[in-house]
């Protein structure tokens, strides 16, 4: 399995004037590529090739007095800048034919210069190392200082360095990793994720729904209220847009911080999860658009998905059209109408249910359903021999 090691970079001046030369001349290189290609359609000519566009966009484009300071990057950086674009026509193809599942791909679009987020990776074939004192070795750019949290498992396969729009750097390595099987667990659980509550467990546990955003609106407010008042262009506007970039980074830093903590637990505790397939897509559409963002159950279920897969734990996705909080998770029997104010409901069979529990508990019996079945359980009951007055039509009948 592959994973992403993310780090804190600490560029010096000179460092950060070079990474910015690196990412404005892979910026053009994907730009150049792209315009070629939309030339070539437009009129009526044939699909440039990747080998050809290559030639065009870097190789012939360095010894044009136009394009001559590409040669102040790293050849790796520009190719993989091409790499990129090369991807996203593929998707894009794929897309449109109908052999890519999933969403539906968009046309590669121009990349701006003015978007404060830039990336730029380095390959195996760039030579990029970490010093024995710990720095990370960029051809063009030096040796970066690192902020290591942690050591990496294996030799990495690549590099990307980005910065966001709060102007921090970060390296991200790819790096091969092994399983790491966890002694195997007696429990299985289900989630129901939620709005007033992050998660209820099915034993019982109810996880508090942290409202990163709706904590840090007022000072999310303030920082937007300060960037409208400045003068587009000024010094201080740019000051601004960053306050602000750093306020949103905060905020993402903690609901990521909180899904990791809160699924490597679950993952350690239990052997089983099953958790509700949710169409968060749909749900952003609602008058609930900003809470469901805020929650972020979908990076939480994908850090389930690959934990789980590290570490030999089992994940159930069960359907989205499972009525779990209208469905007794005692005696079977499905209630009419169960609006949002209900919390707590009583069956005629007499059991008495928390709205979010039962819920839970229907979402573990059915992801247990799901997984007998999936392992070789019996989904109906076998066929029998039919009796003798049964088989065959009966006489005179038509």
């Amino acid at each position: 399995m592959q994973l992403r090691y993310n780090f804190r970079l600490y560029p010096t001046a000179g460092q950060r004037q070079a990474l910015a030369r690196a990412f404005g001349c892979a910026r053009t290189v994907f730009n150049d590529g792209l315009r070629a290609r939309q030339d070539a359609r437009e009129q009526g000519l044939p699909y440039v090739s990747d080998a050809e566009l290559s030639k065009r966009v870097i190789t012939q484009a360095k010894q044009t007095s136009q394009r001559a300071w590409l040669g102040e990057a790293s050849a790796v950086v520009l190719q993989q800048a091409l790499a990129d674009l090369n991807t996203a026509y593929r998707n894009f193809f794929a897309s449109i034919t109908g052999k890519r599942k999933g969403p539906k791909a968009a046309a590669p679009r121009f990349r701006s210069r003015k978007d404060r987020r830039q990336a730029i990776r380095f390959t195996k074939n760039s030579r990029f190392s970490v010093t024995a004192g710990g720095k990370l070795r960029l051809p063009k750019i030096g040796d970066v200082p690192v902020r290591w949290s942690r050591s990496l498992p294996s030799e990495p396969s690549s590099v990307t360095v980005v910065v966001d729009a709060a102007g921090r750097y970060f390296a991200s390595f790819v790096v091969e990793v092994g399983d790491e099987q966890l002694p195997e667990a007696t429990n299985e659980v289900g989630i129901d994720l939620g709005l007033t509550r992050f998660a209820v467990l099915s034993d019982g546990r109810k996880i508090d729904n942290p409202r990163f955003l709706r904590r840090a609106e007022r000072r999310l407010r303030k920082a937007q209220q300060a960037l409208s008042r400045k003068a587009k262009g000024s010094a201080n506007r740019k000051k601004a847009v960053v306050r602000l970039a750093r306020a949103h980074a905060r905020v993402a830093d903690a609901r990521r911080d909180f899904a990791h903590k809160l699924s490597t637990r679950i993952i350690r505790e239990n052997q089983a999860v099953m958790v509700e397939d949710l169409s968060v897509k749909g749900l952003a559409r609602t008058k609930l658009a900003k809470s469901v963002h805020d929650a972020g159950w979908s990076a939480f279920v994908n850090m389930l998905a690959y934990k789980a897969a590290r570490h030999g734990r089992i994940l159930v996705k069960v359907d989205r059209w499972l009525p779990s909080s209208k469905l007794c998770s005692a005696c079977g029997a499905v209630a009419e109408s169960m609006p949002l104010d209900v919390r707590s409901w009583a069956c005629p069979c007499g059991a008495a249910h928390d709205r979010d529990v039962n819920a839970a508990l229907n979402i573990l019996a059915a992801g247990r359903a799901e997984r007998l079945n999936a392992c070789g359980g019996q989904v109906r009951p076998p066929l029998t021999v039919a009796q003798a007055g049964e088989a065959g039509s009966l006489r005179g009948a038509a």
